[in-house]
């Protein structure tokens, strides 16, 4: 196994830390495992979103055993990366301690919908892809 610390850490910043940045942190562990260290946090932690967990399996990945983290848990600790996924991460944590370097990309918040279950998939999925797409273009290894 690849000694840690020749990987980059990433940070993914959401609000709830719930969907967006859960998925992020799954497919960089699952696709890039070998260059990055992945975590993810909310500004307001909750729960792992159910729909979240459902089209990440579909995608072959399993984070199913994820939790919902709050910033509190990486005080102190260093960051190649803090990645905000959605404005209000970026508005209310602009600058975590820690950090290397700062990237932005908001996504739509696929559990802002009173929809069907099915529309609410359907929401997670296109967020899945477009997500998968940005952790491709950002993250890939050397």
């Amino acid at each position: 196994m690849e000694h840690t610390d020749t990987k980059k850490r990433v940070l993914f910043i959401c609000t709830h830390n719930a969907a967006r940045s859960q998925m992020a942190e799954g497919f960089l562990r699952t696709l890039y495992g070998n260059c990055y260290e992945a975590y993810s946090a909310g500004t307001e932690h909750t729960r792992l979103h159910p729909c979240a967990v459902k089209v990440m399996q579909e995608a072959g990945i399993d984070i199913s055993t994820y939790r919902s983290k709050s910033l509190d848990e990486f005080d102190g600790q260093q960051f190649d990366y803090i990645v905000t996924l959605c404005a209000d991460a970026q508005e209310a944590c602009p600058i975590f301690v820690g950090g290397t370097t700062y990237l932005h990309h908001a996504f739509d918040d696929p559990v802002q919908t009173t929809s069907t279950e099915e529309e609410m998939l359907t929401n997670f999925r296109d967020s899945r892809a477009q997500i998968k797409e940005f952790i491709d273009l950002t993250f890939s290894c050397p």
